[in-house]
């Protein structure tokens, strides 16, 4: 669920703010020196792992680049002990441990299981910091070895994913397969919770191509605005969430996971749910500009998605005598003189 708290790279939803030169920093380290880093031992199988779940999120947009991840020696050195454990690990976090700190903490959110934990202690300051797992989509990589093409595409749609260009904290439903295969445990009432479709984020941060982001719904309406206007635009060439990069619906890029497509002997989410019409609630691949990517699919509450008229002067409305998000009188009343 939402709250995990990690220490190095990335701060708490709350907090991530400014986060681009932190992740472009991240990308860019060579192999790094962390101080000691204690993976916690393995006891669910894939399957059995949560993997779809309210998440909170609030990573700026800033907290992305497309050209760190390549030359960053987590990315072949892993985030094991000796993965974190690295000169070059050490000298990249101590350029600005704080946002360092932040980024780490949606990093491992995303790579490592929710019963795991990274701990690392500075070898400069001696401060020790802590980031807990979340989600599991990179299990090997977060275990040591190097990051599979999976491994990089599903941590790469996973961090944007989390990002907001306001940097505020909005619970997500986060659904797909994790690196390996195993879909992400999901219940019908985490569904009906977060009955609204938002977005499908998919790319590849390691090898610089970037992420990218379409709608699952449509696009919003003049009355409609959103904290999560990254996934769900108000327009297909949205461009104030760079660098992820706006490219029209899922639909029109990406496969649907379908019953057909679960694999031998299912898993233990889709054995609980299964698919009624015999679509899956996600995306199974997402094409873009020829390649084909892993993707993960997203979903929030309705209350999360902010509409002119309901009497609630939203932060993402602003004042005027019209009836837009841009110009609420209904909500915000008219502009002062």
């Amino acid at each position: 669920m939402s709250g995990i708290r990690i220490s190095p790279c990335l701060k708490h939803a709350r907090r991530a703010r400014g986060t681009w030169r932190l992740l472009s920093l991240v990308l860019g380290v060579g192999a790094g020196a962390c101080g000691p880093s204690e993976p916690e031992q393995e006891t669910r199988t894939p399957s059995e792992a949560r993997g779809a779940m309210a998440s909170g999120n609030g990573l700026s947009t800033n907290g992305l680049s497309t050209n760190g991840l390549s030359t960053n020696g987590l990315s072949t050195n892993g985030l094991s002990t000796n993965g974190l454990s690295t000169n070059g690990f050490s000298d990249w976090f101590n350029q600005d441990p704080e946002r360092a700190n932040e980024l780490m903490r949606y990093i491992i959110r995303c790579a490592a299981k929710e019963n795991q934990k990274r701990k690392y202690t500075n070898p400069v300051t001696g401060e020790k910091y802590t980031w807990e797992g979340g989600l599991g989509l990179a299990h090997n990589w977060a275990q040591g070895s190097p990051a599979t093409q999976q491994e990089q595409e599903v941590v790469s749609a996973c961090l944007a994913a989390h990002a907001n260009k306001f940097g505020i904290p909005v619970d997500i439903s986060v659904l797909g397969r994790n690196a390996r295969g195993g879909a992400l445990a999901y219940t019908a009432q985490e569904l009906s919770t977060f009955s609204e479709r938002e977005a499908c984020f998919f790319g590849n941060l390691f090898d610089g191509t970037g992420v990218f982001a379409a709608t699952d719904r449509g696009f919003l309406g003049a009355d409609e605005s959103t904290a999560r206007a990254c996934g769900l635009a108000s327009a297909p060439d949205q461009t104030d969430c760079l660098p992820i990069i706006h490219t029209g619906t899922c639909q029109s890029l990406c496969q649907r996971a379908t019953e057909a497509s679960i694999p031998m002997g299912g898993t233990l989410a889709e054995k609980k749910n299964p698919p009624a019409d015999g679509e899956l609630p996600y995306y199974e691949t997402c094409t873009y500009n020829g390649r084909a990517y892993q993707p993960l699919t997203t979903r929030l509450q309705p209350r999360d998605i902010h509409r002119c008229g309901d009497g609630i002067c939203q932060f993402t409305e602003r004042c005027g005598s019209g009836s837009s998000a841009d110009s609420c009188g209904a909500d915000c009343g008219t502009c002062p003189q």
